[in-house]
């Protein structure tokens, strides 16, 4: 993905482990080193030589572990009478229960199990052993205890004896947990779990397996370690023989995580990167063993995209005939009727969408994406997609394993009518192609330039020439057949521009180029015989040169009335010229909305622009601009909702705090802070929202006004959660410097007073929330540490955490905890989940993850491997999600690819789930029934409130009428019985999590994470998406 795997591992609160993760980089160079040099010779030997190292490390690891296996074996089948009435004795019938570890293996290592069974049911985890390039041999030796990398969980003994480890240890204020703990039988070292930092784009690398590993010294002690590993193997087949004699339960073969009980009660233990974390078990939960979880009835359906993607696109704004500005941000194709105030979304992109092109039948349209990768490392192959407009069905996708990164520009031809695609892709070399787009075929294929091309165009009257330009160049391209020949454009006496940076067609087949001098330049074909060897017949050549801007023509769009509309860069400026290319025309676009990107003609007198600052404005010559889109710029992290009120405020590092009106989806106000906000929470009163920032500075501004109120600074880091208690009498700041900073507020969240500081964690925090007495916080950090704090005792922290296990937390947004540590994936690395809510009406629970797909999960989920319903639309690591204050909604926030998105909240109820199969037309065609959580209240328009009112209606009235489009030319309709159950939920490419498969009575819904060369025209993935509401459709006739 673009940013999904553009994130910093967490801090390590040792140093070990944090020398472990400042030399990770520098180990995976070592695989790219060249050997063009002695010295690179050198380096690579060395190289070597630690990894060899590291080798005989794991091995003298993995020899005392199976050592040790081997005696409590032997002394197992030698008093296994004994064994088993002491085990009925002193702890009952408790078998080891299935389980597994969260540490990743993305640099290798396939970890395997051992089980058994001795005298006091010892329940044995193996401690995969991973290494890290950045260890020297010798540091590791120190490091190294003798029987390190076995990993060790022992049951209570009876109540007479003391146990062999408990969790009553002390805090990591006082203590940090020590990376190789003295006794042997404790936990995994921590200072190991860096090194299984997760590389995303690197699937080849999960694959290795470290006991494969080709890296080992030769000679006689090579051969030495090969016997020891042949009875090794022999031993792991008698320890599985041993298992399968005592029936213990099959244990999942990777990792390990158990359900135990000491002194304080009986509690959870989960690893992730190596290190334990235990989550007591509530009181109120008789057997764990028996919690189910399922998938929620409530599902998510695309409402609203927020955000336009202009800061690096180009001609990506178009007017279709049914009055919708079609347009992209992140995955989605968008189509906005700005007079309806509704939208449509086109989902069948799997990545960021980069170029649009119209058909010449304004119908149809082609979209064309960058690779990416998936959460499992496989790669998402870049192609285009040409989909109908009316039915959101898509025709065909084309360029699967041709394409290289990712589309950069593409068009249709126009003298043909638009029966072919020419594409450009981003290789080195900007491959040319042209598509029969309807049959798939290639008809050609050729290599442009290794500068940056920036537009593709067929000639609109000459259907054999096409045009390309971008960095210092233009050609013009014949194709015949299977073939293209390239004539480069030449300047001659015309200065040579460092950019041509777009091209237009005149109503006499000239071409006009605008380029970063400001020039404009007519191309006319010349029907004179050129001298012997200077080209062919009917080459086009600059007949005239036209200053139009100072600085860059960004774009140029010719008007159906033979004029033509430019835009400038630098000058800001829109021009209109006449036939004759005489300016008539202008205006200047504010600087507020930064510099042209787009340029399209719009109704009546109307023209659209899309800007560099992410706006779409409509705008006349003589009334200026109206915004019609709007969003942020930059990456996007802060995001809270509203306590009573249906709108939300968002803030990103490009300084902008933005609150958004969630039901006429319009910006409310919008206000530029001094610095990057990260984080933000309302007060209950609604009358103030807290702001965070990149700086360890905050801010209190007034909700309605947007005026400051209050402003405090906590330390010089990164504040990463602002929270209110639930009266509104406390704020805790949780800052990256490891401190909760605690405020108490009065006036309506108007006057703050420094009250205390919690001091105890090791790494940054991460999340918080307040139990409903407001006396107790429970938080999480970067290195997946879960602290209780009492706050009215001098923000204490509590060393007995089993005491906070009943405690039901007012709000749940942390991550690591018993009501939700089933929504961790394995093989997760700690950052996989980067933000998480439950619902209030405590059903389910919302989460962001850094594979640009948003959860839905049931509430509890407290059983590991949890099914939920995943939606994609982001194209980046998705960094926070919320419900409104009813949930009758949830907004999703992207990083990098700053979209904000409204999902609607519906439930589908088993004897509707068949109506599935019924494929539907455009999502918005149909208005949604009230959301589950206000479905007993009558369904009439929503009033005015007050600002103390919290509204008491759904955000849309509902009705069951269906509208039907005519059926578009060109548009294939897609056979009901064929689409089955699988197709997408509404408007969110929904698919059921790949770790565990839903009930038997849900639908199978497909998986939009790979594309497959076949994948053309699988109604389960692209086809127009069936209803949320169960609701069926009738196909357009």
């Amino acid at each position: 993905m673009e940013d999904c795997t553009a994130k910093s591992e967490p801090p390590v609160c040792n140093s070990n482990s944090t020398a472990m993760l400042n030399h990770h980089g520098p180990g995976k160079e070592d695989d790219s080193i060249s050997a063009a040099s002695a010295s690179d010779v050198q380096d690579r030997l060395s190289s070597l030589e630690l990894r060899v190292q590291q080798q005989e490390d794991e091995i003298t690891v993995m020899k005392a572990a199976l050592a040790d296996v081997l005696r409590r074996l032997a002394l197992s089948e030698d008093s296994a009478a004994a064994s088993a009435k002491k085990q009925a004795s002193g702890k009952g019938q408790n078998p080891l229960r299935e389980a597994y570890s969260m540490s990743c293996i993305a640099n290798g290592g396939s970890s395997g199990r051992k089980s058994h069974r001795d005298s006091s049911n010892i329940s044995v985890a193996k401690k995969e052993t991973l290494s890290s390039a950045a260890k020297s041999g010798s540091e590791r030796k120190r490091e190294r205890p003798a029987m390190e990398g076995i990993k060790e969980k022992e049951e209570p003994p009876p109540a007479n004896e003391v146990p062999a480890s408990s969790p009553q240890t002390p805090s990591p204020s006082s203590h940090p947990p020590s990376p190789h703990p003295p006794t042997p039988q404790r936990q995994t070292p921590e200072s190991k779990g860096p090194s299984s930092a997760k590389s995303r784009g690197s699937s080849a690398k999960r694959g290795m397996e470290r006991s494969q590993s080709s890296t080992w010294d030769s000679g006689e002690d090579s051969r030495n370690k090969l016997v020891k590993a042949a009875s090794t193997s022999k031993l792991l087949a008698k320890v599985a023989k041993n298992a399968e004699k005592h029936k213990d339960p099959v244990i999942s073969q990777a990792k390990m995580s158990t359900r135990e009980r000491n002194q304080e009660g009986e509690y959870v233990k989960m690893f992730m990167r190596g290190r334990p974390i235990t989550m007591f078990i509530p009181s109120d939960v008789e057997n764990s063993d028996d919690i189910r979880t399922e998938l929620p009835p409530e599902r998510l359906k695309l409402e609203w995209v927020y955000g336009y993607r202009g800061r690096d696109c180009r001609a990506n704004v178009y007017l279709l005939p049914t009055g919708e500005i079609v347009y992209f941000i992140a995955s989605v194709v968008v189509l906005f009727n700005y007079e309806e105030r509704t939208q449509r979304h086109y989902l069948g992109h799997t990545d960021c969408v980069k170029c649009l092109a119209v058909h010449p039948d304004k119908i149809r349209i082609a979209t064309g994406q960058i690779a990416g990768v998936d959460k499992d490392g496989r790669p998402l192959q870049p192609h285009v997609r040409v989909w109908d407009s009316v039915s959101l069905s898509t025709l065909q996708m084309i360029g699967q394993g041709v394409f290289e990164r990712g589309v950069g520009s593409l068009a249709f031809s126009k003298a043909d009518s638009g029966t072919h695609l020419s594409v450009i892709d981003d290789s080195n070399e900007h491959m040319l192609t042209v598509w029969d787009w309807q049959k798939k075929s290639k008809i050609a294929e050729i290599k442009t330039t290794n500068e940056v091309v920036l537009a593709v165009e067929f000639h609109p009257t000459d259907a054999n020439t096409i045009v390309t330009c971008g960095k210092s160049h233009i050609f013009f391209w014949t194709w015949s057949g299977t073939s293209l020949a390239r004539k480069q454009g030449i300047f001659g006496k015309y200065e040579k521009p460092k950019f041509v940076q777009c091209l237009a067609f005149l109503s006499n087949g000239d071409i006009l180029t605008g380029d970063s001098g400001g020039v404009m330049l007519i191309w006319s074909r010349s029907n004179v015989e050129p001298a012997p060897g200077k080209g062919p017949k009917g080459a086009f050549q600059i007949s005239r040169q036209i200053k139009a801007h100072d600085g860059s023509v960004f774009t140029l769009c010719q008007m159906r009335n033979g004029t033509l509309l430019t835009g400038g860069g630098k000058d800001h400026k829109i021009i209109l010229w006449d036939h004759d290319l005489n300016p008539e025309r202008e205006i200047e676009v504010p600087d507020q909305y930064g510099t042209i990107r787009a340029v399209a003609e719009g109704k009546g007198e109307q023209f659209l622009v899309g800007t560099s600052r992410n706006f779409i404005l409509r705008g006349t010559f003589n009334d200026g601009f109206q915004v019609e889109v709007q969003g942020h710029t930059d990456e996007l992290w802060g995001l809270a909702t509203h306590p009573f009120r249906d709108t939300f405020l968002t803030c990103a590092q490009d300084s902008q705090v933005c609150l958004w009106n969630a039901v006429d989806h319009t910006l409310e106000w919008t206000r530029l802070l001094d610095v990057h906000g990260h984080c933000a929470d309302f007060h209950p009163s609604g009358a103030v929202v807290a702001i965070g920032t990149k700086s360890g500075k905050w801010y209190a501004l007034d909700a309605e006004t947007r005026d400051l109120v209050a402003i405090h600074t906590d330390g010089n880091e990164q504040l990463s959660v602002m929270r209110y208690s639930v009266d509104g009498a406390l704020l805790a700041v949780g800052s990256h410097d490891n401190f909760i900073y605690l405020y108490t507020v009065s006036d309506n969240g108007r006057k703050y007073s420094r009250y205390g500081k919690c001091t105890g964690h090791s790494s940054y925090i991460t999340h918080l929330d307040w139990s409903p007495d407001n006396k107790f916080i429970m938080s999480n950090s970067g290195d997946y540490e879960i602290l209780y704090w009492d706050i009215p005792n001098g923000c204490k922290l509590i060393r007995n955490r089993s005491e906070c296990k009943d405690i039901d937390w007012a709000t749940y947004t942390c991550v690591l905890g018993f009501h939700v540590f089933g929504v961790w994936p394995e093989g997760s690395d700690g950052t996989d989940i980067n933000a998480l809510i439950r619902s209030h009406n405590r059903k389910v629970i919302a989460l962001a993850d850094d594979f640009c797909k948003v959860h839905l999960f049931q509430y509890p989920c407290s059983r590991f491997k949890a099914p939920s319903h995943k939606y994609g639309a982001h194209s980046s690591h998705v960094t926070n999600v919320s419900f409104l204050h009813r949930d009758s909604h949830l907004i999703s926030t992207g990083g990098k690819d700053t979209s904000i998105m409204q999902w609607r909240l519906v439930e589908k109820t088993p004897s509707l789930v068949p109506s599935d199969s019924a494929l539907g037309l455009s999502d918005t065609l149909m208005l949604s029934p009230s959301p589950r959580g206000v479905a007993s209240l009558p369904l009439t328009p929503l009033t005015p409130q007050t600002p103390t009112e919290p509204p008491l209606l759904p955000l849309a009235t509902s009705t069951n009428a269906v509208i039907t489009p005519p059926l578009t030319p060109g548009a294939e309709v897609v056979d009901i019985q064929e689409v089955g159950l699988t197709g997408p939920t509404a408007n969110g490419r929904q698919e059921s999590s790949p770790d565990s498969p839903p009930p038997s009575n849900e639908p199978t819904l497909t998986s939009d994470s790979t594309l497959s060369p076949k994948d053309s025209l699988e109604p389960s993935d692209d086809t127009a998406t069936p209803s949320d509401e169960g609701t069926p459709f009738s196909l357009p006739c």
